[in-house]
């Protein structure tokens, strides 16, 4: 693929069980794409003092220092790639953290509704807050970049993009000015080098993957603190969903 259209730079951001560790499988499977997995999530970990799964072996194994993190992600691609696509937690997103850096960027948001998100999330963790999901900064971020490039950058329902995956691949390409592949749409099953170190506690769905799976018809049934914070949710999810990519 040549590689005239590079360096492209693109920002993804989401909260957790979004669609987020498919849609990096679906970009690095390009050929031409190199990717980043949550490169914010140590310096996350080591300043918020949450307890993660794997969190020693996280903050040890990435970059605790912000500044840095951010300068790489305007830097060189790696590998002399003319396409980066970078997986980003919003949530990772810390009040310390200067945003100057996103100007070098592009930019598209991964949404779900918050009930699925809740709900997935509980699989894995025994408690969830609004900002665990990260919606409430995913909406503050959004409205971030609308200020600073002058207009809404897309974003991807992640329901509604497994009723065609590549209709909404061929949108999100043709906006950023890159040429569709059908590479985009399957990749080899296992893990990837790229992961991030804590892929064995969440990516076990991705790993024994080929491609986006068919939409489904599931019964969420939440209750408690869990519907409350799916609840709370819900207005943000709309509101950015009011911007999402029709095709």
């Amino acid at each position: 693929m040549s590689g005239a259209y590079g360096p492209v730079r693109i920002a993804m951001w989401s909260g957790p069980r979004n669609l987020s560790t498919a849609m990096m499988r679906a970009w690095e499977n390009r050929g031409d794409c190199a990717v980043s997995d949550e490169p914010f999530y140590a310096h996350y970990l080591a300043e918020s003092g949450l307890e993660h799964p794997m969190r020693e072996e996280i903050i040890a194994a990435g970059e605790t220092d912000w500044r840095k993190v951010a300068e790489a992600m305007t830097g060189p691609v790696p590998d002399g790639r003319p396409l980066w696509y970078q997986k980003h937690m919003c949530h990772h997103m810390l009040p310390q953290i200067g945003h100057d850096w996103m100007r070098g960027v592009r930019h598209a948001f991964l949404i779900r509704d918050p009930a699925e998100v809740v709900a997935s999330y509980l699989r894995s963790r025994d408690t969830v807050s609004e900002d665990d999901i990260g919606l409430p900064q995913e909406v503050r971020l959004f409205d971030e970049v609308c200020d600073r490039f002058g207009e809404a950058p897309p974003v991807i329902d992640a329901d509604e993009f497994l009723h065609d995956p590549e209709a909404q691949l061929r949108a999100l390409c043709a906006h950023f000015g890159l040429p569709w592949t059908a590479a985009m749409l399957h990749w080899p099953a296992g893990p990837r080098a790229s992961d991030g170190i804590w892929a064995p506690h969440w990516y076990a769905a991705v790993w024994n993957s080929t491609g986006f799976e068919p939409p489904q018809v599931r019964e969420v049934d939440l209750s408690g603190e869990a519907a409350r914070v799916a609840d709370a949710c819900r207005p943000l999810y709309e509101k950015l969903r009011n911007h999402r990519l029709r095709v």
